[in-house]
């Protein structure tokens, strides 16, 4: 597996496009596309935010890889996403804008096509079907292009975290409804993954997440572009230049325990990691496994018994808090309730997803221990 890594420090778009140019050498993406292609680009758009916030895709890496398609003679390119929010398009539009999607029309078509359908999963799969949105089902080649960040469910949102957004906007709530439990979670966001099967992955790592990600925390730079035909794997090989514990990563543990993830694979190609590399802050919501400090099944008896002692909760910062009703729109379990314009959360019933602190745009939703 080729792994390609460049310095970029910043978003001038020059850079970026001879960085994004060598890794298409690398990974010797020309000899794959024809003219009649439809090529679709995914980024993570997750909420409106500004470029000035590392929550979502920056513009200028999507301009670069556009760009080279084009100066290539393809020429079928569309942008495809869809938010946290409803998969309609005003809503949409209104995303495309704040996050600087706007400015590229020159090099590519958003999408326009709000519509959505079934997708078989094959045999073995704990999901029957997905409901996804229909660029992507009819692409010839799909190029993921994710923000990396710290995520207060998963931990990491890389590449395939990313492949969530194909879901249609308020449809998310309910997968994470039908599978709480992060393992089950993970192992979903897998067959979703193996289903869109994405050609290339670019990590937009030139500034990224780290805290309360992937929408409340704060900026890590890094000053890299990572490019990659595996996702499973570089999705391995971030997390150890975020100095993070990849088999602390539900959803990468598992790429590697069925074969998605070959990290003993891994060939660098381009620029050296910088020597400066510091670890990035985890999410309030993750916990510490204590059960690591006891041997064999103590340790797990342990995480038995301490699981709801130890378990995290959102919690609403009521100063802060516009009652604009985002937390309540994505809550799978829908137990967030509105009084005198304020959100009000029940603790029953809640799975700690924390979509709601994912969707809110003032950060007013923090985490409390249940301990």
């Amino acid at each position: 597996m080729i792994q390609s890594i460049y310095q970029v420090q910043d978003y001038d778009q020059q850079k970026i496009n001879a960085a994004v140019a060598k890794i298409m050498e690398d990974q010797e993406i020309e000899k794959e596309l024809t003219p009649e292609m439809k090529i679709v680009i995914k980024p993570n758009l997750i909420m409106a935010k500004p470029t000035s916030i590392p929550a979502t895709t920056h513009p200028s890496v999507v301009r670069a890889v556009a760009l080279w398609l084009k100066e290539k003679g393809f020429t079928n390119i569309t942008l495809a996403e869809s938010s946290g929010g409803p998969y309609l398009a005003e809503y949409m539009k209104n995303i495309y804008k704040v996050c600087g999607m706007n400015d590229l029309t020159d090099v590519l078509t958003l999408n326009n096509d709000f519509s959505s359908k079934p997708v078989v999963c094959p045999d073995g799969f704990k999901n029957h079907t997905f409901n996804m949105i229909t660029p992507i089902i009819e692409a010839d080649y799909i190029i993921d292009i994710c923000k990396l960040k710290t995520h207060a469910m998963t931990g990491l949102s890389g590449g395939i975290k990313n492949l969530f957004g194909v879901i249609p906007g308020l449809e998310k709530p309910q997968l994470h409804y039908l599978w709480p439990d992060i393992e089950d979670f993970s192992n979903m966001l897998l067959e979703i993954a193996q289903i869109v099967k994405p050609q290339l992955t670019i990590i937009d790592a030139i500034d990224a997440m780290e805290g309360n990600g992937p929408t409340g925390g704060t900026s890590h730079p890094l000053g890299l572009l990572f490019g990659a035909k595996d996702f499973y794997t570089q999705d391995y090989f971030a997390a150890t230049v975020m100095k993070l514990d990849p088999m602390k990563i539900v959803m990468v543990r598992q790429a590697v325990e069925k074969g998605l993830a070959k990290p003993e694979e891994i060939t660098l190609k381009g620029d050296s990691l910088p020597e400066n590399l510091t670890q990035f802050k985890i999410p309030d919501s993750i916990s510490l496994d204590f059960s690591d400090m006891l041997p064999g099944v103590f340790g797990k008896i342990f995480a038995k018994f301490a699981g709801k002692l130890l378990k995290s909760y959102p919690k609403v910062e009521k100063s802060k808090c516009a009652g604009c009703g985002k937390c309540a729109e994505s809550c799978p379990q829908h137990i967030i309730k509105f009084k005198n314009k304020k959100a009000v959360f029940k603790k029953r019933g809640c799975i700690s997803c924390f979509c709601c602190q994912e969707m809110c745009p003032l950060k007013a939703i923090s985490v409390k221990k249940a301990f």
